[in-house]
């Protein structure tokens, strides 16, 4: 696979000093480079997504990844100290992605989007509406205000049903584990491996499965840095001060608002986001695909229905899967960009079938059948000391 990694010189702007921004760009040149932005904000775009590229490339695509400021290869000032908080702002990430274009002499790209890649998508439209051929939107994220969606949604599975999944849900709670944590908990869990997972996951103390998926989901006081691959602390600031993480509780069980509060004290007060994104997409006179897994529960369909119900030309795919198929299902993701690079998009409703039956590759396939297999044996061993 043919893959340049490239250095682009970013000007100082208001109180930020200038940096190198870090991008790649592989596979086959093609009339329609495809631009993918990763979710977070966090995730680098360098080192996790190779095995992405390396498919893509196979598959014929011509494939751009920018290194978000602040992550991984992005992340210091020309002197080698972090950039600070005055640099994380969306529109400059934005431009970021403009001047990456330039740089490469494109016009126009297919834009992708993942989670909070897909706001950056659907902004990028806002702010730069010339540069956009297409877009794909995966796990669509629209607004600040969306987490009433999600209340609802999360709510509505595992407090409010009268099923043996919310009923663990809430025993989980009545003992005395932290709301807050079985939140965290058990939302990956039916993202990653739906009922499977939760069903022997709730229905006894937690076990093996449940540490792991705690190491995996949960958020404490402590901010999350895995250089190269997942560095939250720098664009945070993004995430608090734009989009609205530090959110208030309404006072109902499950509130995902809780999720981010433990960092809450070490960022911005949320100040508004940049864009209206609802209103926004109403202009976007480009094709669109929104891509959406039936268990999300952190962007449910609902989301991804809005979007389409107000695009003036746009299609919804509907795949059996959690989260950001970017990560979880990427074979799905990029057939569905293939179609859309071809201007056949149209014929992606007729395919879900087919996208859902694609393997599913990387440490993302795995990772769901070892928890599913850390459950059992916690039920197993949870009956042997009962027999005691």
């Amino acid at each position: 696979m043919r893959e340049t990694l490239r250095r682009l010189r970013r000007p100082a702007a208001d109180e930020a000093p200038a940096f190198e921004l870090t991008y790649v760009r592989s596979g086959p040149r093609g009339e329609t480079p495809v631009l993918v932005i990763p979710g977070g904000p966090g995730l680098a775009s360098v080192l996790p997504y190779r095995g992405l590229r390396r498919w893509a490339a196979r598959g014929g695509l011509d494939l751009i990844m920018v290194e978000h400021r602040g992550i991984g290869r992005s992340r210091t000032d020309l002197d080698g100290r972090p950039l600070p908080p005055a640099a994380m702002r969306v529109t400059a990430v934005l431009d970021d992605l403009a001047a990456v274009l330039d740089a490469e002499g494109i016009d126009r790209a297919v834009i992708v989007g993942s989670s909070y890649g897909s706001y950056l998508a659907m902004a990028f439209g806002a702010r730069h509406p010339e540069r956009v051929a297409a877009m794909l939107l995966d796990s669509a994220l629209q607004s600040a205000h969306d987490i009433d969606i999600e209340r609802d949604r999360l709510r509505e599975l595992f407090w409010d049903a009268d099923d043996d999944m919310a009923r663990g849900v809430r025993r989980l709670v009545h003992d005395g584990v932290s709301e807050r944590v079985v939140l965290d908990i058990v939302r990956a869990a039916y993202e990653l491996g739906g009922t499977d997972l939760m069903h022997p996951l709730v229905r006894h103390k937690p076990g093996f499965a449940w540490r792991a998926l705690g190491a995996y989901a949960t958020r404490d006081g402590s901010i999350a840095r895995i250089p190269g691959i997942f560095e939250f602390d720098l664009v945070g600031t993004i995430a608090f001060r734009e989009l609205g993480y530090g959110g208030t509780p309404d006072g109902h069980p499950l509130d995902p608002a809780r999720t981010y509060l433990p960092l809450a004290p070490r960022y911005p007060a949320f100040v508004g986001e940049p864009y209206d994104l609802i209103a926004a997409v109403r202009r976007f006179d480009w094709s669109l695909v929104v891509l959406s897994g039936d268990r999300d529960l952190r962007t449910p369909s609902a989301i991804a229905e809005r979007v389409v119900a107000a695009a003036p030309d746009a299609v919804l795919v509907h795949i059996h899967n959690g989260h950001s198929a970017l990560d979880t299902h990427p074979m799905a993701l990029l057939n569905a960009v293939r179609r859309l690079v071809r201007g056949q998009q149209d014929r992606l409703c007729a395919e879900e079938a087919a996208l859902d039956r694609l393997p599913r590759k990387g440490l993302s396939a795995t990772f769901p059948r070892v928890l599913v297999h850390l459950a059992r044996l916690d039920a197993l061993l949870r009956r042997r000391v009962l027999r005691r």
